[in-house]
């Protein structure tokens, strides 16, 4: 048997990773299907496992930055990046969660190495430290199963082998009784979803200190009895409409005020982190004053929003669904309210394949329609397609260039029609949408239009530069008449923040005024999203 560590150091940091994220993976589909609570939506598994990979890519990164002398990062870098990784990649409710968790450890994991006693305090700090996150800690969850972990080995004699595998096999024991202390879980007939992540993380750590796989494995419904109330078992409880999170530099005492809000707007509300950085995650009906609330108590960024939809039976696959990139949290709402599933595009920081694929799981359904809604994204959108597909989903990926064309496909979307049919709808109505962007020039450049100056108003058409102004109306009137000239029946304004007071009635007018045939609607692209986005049906 290979030379295993008697105490916890930065290589078993990184070993530790590395093993959790293979056993997420593998039990990803299996904690999928066993997700009922706070919201039955199909994705604890996946969104564990997006946590933990943002982890263990921290820690490889911190291995990395050091040569090739035999060098290695100390203890408290390692599980400090793990952390931070962990902070800055948590999806859902329970990646939320375990993000806390594994901050709470990197606390006590600070020394050059730690031996046993030490990671029985490490164990303890992360229970203590997840429960403070969340605002209304239920039993029977992955709170209940790390506090027993804790309990376990609180005095325990022996090494780090000793404390992780005492901590694994009580988190086991845990985790088989949630069905008795959480009713809905009893209903559906299943474990805690995100207690049984939990004890394949901790598995991994026992694994890492002992050398040995873990034996046994982690029950689905370990309880005598059956079901209870089968006809409700796997139903989503009656709860808000939209899922909420973001990344959050702000201060202490702006984020005490913002947990209060939050508590207020919705439920499931979870804050981890610390020192200035905080990911906030919260289930509410209204989007928007949750984002709101975070503009107020500091800087969100990377804003996710999840309309959770009709609640389904666990497992239980729609037949068709709609995926789609938005460049603004408003446009996210909208599409979200047409059953859209959306990915935020944030500015500078495009999403790459993977968090599209994720978007697609949580779909949860058979045929998936993929609306890019960018053209620098075709290419991310068409390998996260293929990834899709080889999971089994039939995904057909509608190469939409701006969100215009992507609500024009959303309008005449129709789920009962044949797979082959919607899509040629929907790409046929993307494709006689022309689009445009009013944006402010940053610098002095060269364009199609000629030479613009830092601060003037640029009309892109297409991409391309077409006019040139002073201001956002006049600019936004002569983009409007180059696009009206060719024809149109419809125009779509997205307004962004930002934009002049009295900006949306001058542009009704003037289209009424000018072009009589034309109808104008007009959509909040939030606060995230461009100045104005312009589209042309």
């Amino acid at each position: 048997m290979p030379q295993v560590p008697q105490t916890f150091d930065a290589l078993a940091v990184r070993t530790w990773c590395g093993l959790a994220l293979e056993a997420l993976g593998r039990a990803r589909e299996e904690i999928d299907a066993i997700n009922v609570y706070p919201v039955a939506d199909g994705d604890t598994g996946t969104n564990l496992y997006l946590t933990m990979e943002s982890a263990a890519t921290a820690v490889e990164a911190v291995f990395a930055g050091y040569d090739e002398a035999g060098r290695r990062p100390g203890l408290a870098e390692a599980a400090g990046a793990m952390a931070h990784g962990a902070l800055l990649g948590a999806r859902g409710n329970s990646g939320t969660i375990l993000a806390q968790l594994l901050r709470g450890l990197a606390q006590r994991l600070d020394g050059a190495r730690v031996d046993g006693p030490e990671l029985r305090q490490a164990l303890r700090r992360a229970a203590d430290l997840a429960r403070e996150a969340v605002a209304h800690p239920v039993e029977g969850t992955v709170l209940t199963v790390a506090a027993a972990a804790a309990d376990a080995v609180e005095a325990l004699e022996g090494d780090c082998a000793a404390v992780a595998l005492a901590a694994y096999e009580s988190a086991r024991t845990a985790l088989a009784s949630t069905p008795g202390q959480l009713p809905v879980l009893r209903r559906a007939g299943v474990v805690d979803a995100g207690g049984r992540g939990l004890v394949a993380v901790l598995g991994a750590l026992a694994q890492t200190l002992t050398g040995q796989s873990p034996a046994g494995e982690e029950p689905h419904a370990p309880f005598e009895g059956g079901f209870e109330e089968a006809s409700e078992a796997g139903c989503a409880e009656p709860g808000p409409a939209f899922e909420v999170i973001y990344l959050l530099e702000a201060e202490d005492a702006a984020v005490a005020r913002l947990r209060e809000r939050l508590d207020a707007l919705g439920d499931s509300l979870v804050v981890v982190g610390g020192d200035g950085l905080w990911n906030v995650h919260v289930h509410v009906d209204d989007a928007g004053a949750a984002v709101e609330a975070g503009v107020e108590a500091g800087r969100p960024y990377r804003i996710r929003i999840t309309h959770f939809g009709t609640a389904r039976p666990v497992g239980e696959r729609a037949q068709r669904a709609v995926v789609a990139v938005v460049p603004g949290e408003g446009l996210a709402a909208l599409c979200q309210g047409a059953g859209a599933t959306t990915v935020l595009a944030r500015a500078g920081e495009p999403p790459a394949s993977g968090e599209l694929v994720d978007a697609v799981r949580r779909a949860h359904a058979r045929e998936v329609v993929l609306l890019p809604n960018d053209a620098d994204l075709r290419h991310t959108a068409a390998a996260a397609a293929e990834q899709a597909r080889a999971e089994g989903v039939r995904v057909a990926l509608i190469p939409t260039r701006a969100a215009v064309q992507g609500i024009a496909a959303l309008a005449v979307h129709q789920p009962e029609r044949r797979f082959d049919e919607d899509v040629v709808a929907m790409t046929s109505a993307a494709g006689a949408t022309r689009y445009a962007e009013v944006a402010v020039a940053e610098r002095q450049s060269w364009t199609t239009a000629g030479i613009c100056q830092a601060g003037d108003v640029l009309g892109l058409i297409e991409g391309d530069v077409a006019v040139i102004g002073a201001d956002v109306a006049g600019t936004a009137e002569g983009v409007l008449a180059r696009m009206l000239s060719a024809g149109g029946e419809l125009v779509t304004l997205v307004v962004g923040a930002g934009v002049p007071e009295g900006l949306v009635h001058r542009l009704e007018g003037y289209v009424r005024e000018s072009y009589l045939a034309v109808d104008t609607v007009v959509h909040d692209g939030g606060g995230q999203g461009p100045l104005l986005l312009i589209g042309v049906e």
